[in-house]
């Protein structure tokens, strides 16, 4: 998989979420709060088409839904978390290409997780900031040239204004 390559919004990417989250429901259950975040949640957005999602449980069920992601197939990430937030990944062969899929396994209604729901649903009510976006992750893409944290570098005081 070709990293930080800015590609055009796929309505697929909804029917992607929909058949992963039923897929985490079963290796969590119905309790976890699970929300599609991220680039692929955005119409017209774009973005590295990887399909963010972010799962919420209670702060003491974080160790148990830990264990139940990596029994379910979900590669944990280590070094891409932090204490409030958990990261997974897996990959899925898909047209000749991977589908990759990201997990922020984090507290549900802690600050991580309203940060990404409303971050989401803030871009989701004004399509002129949108464009804007759209624009610093292209800017990103060619500035990192591959390397995530000039990527991220790049995109982080507009996520931190908005």
């Amino acid at each position: 998989m070709q990293k930080y390559v800015f590609r055009k919004y796929n309505p697929e990417y909804l029917a992607f979420f929909t058949s992963e989250k039923k897929k985490i429901v079963k290796a969590l259950g119905t309790t976890a709060k699970i929300e599609h975040v991220g680039s692929t949640a955005i119409p017209d957005l774009g973005g590295k088409g990887i399909l963010d999602i972010a799962v919420g449980v209670s702060k003491s069920k974080i160790a148990e839904a830990k264990k139940k992601l990596e029994e379910a197939g979900y590669e944990f990430r280590e070094k891409a978390s932090y204490p409030e937030r958990l990261f997974f990944r897996r990959d899925y062969p898909y047209k000749n290409r991977k589908r990759r899929i990201h997990i922020h396994l984090t507290k549900f209604n802690g600050q991580d997780w309203k940060e990404m729901i409303c971050f989401r649903d803030y871009l989701l009510k004004h399509p002129n900031v949108v464009e804007q976006y759209v624009k610093i992750k292209k800017e990103g893409v060619k500035k990192a040239l591959g390397d995530g944290e000039k990527y991220r570098k790049h995109k982080e005081k507009f996520i931190e204004n908005i």
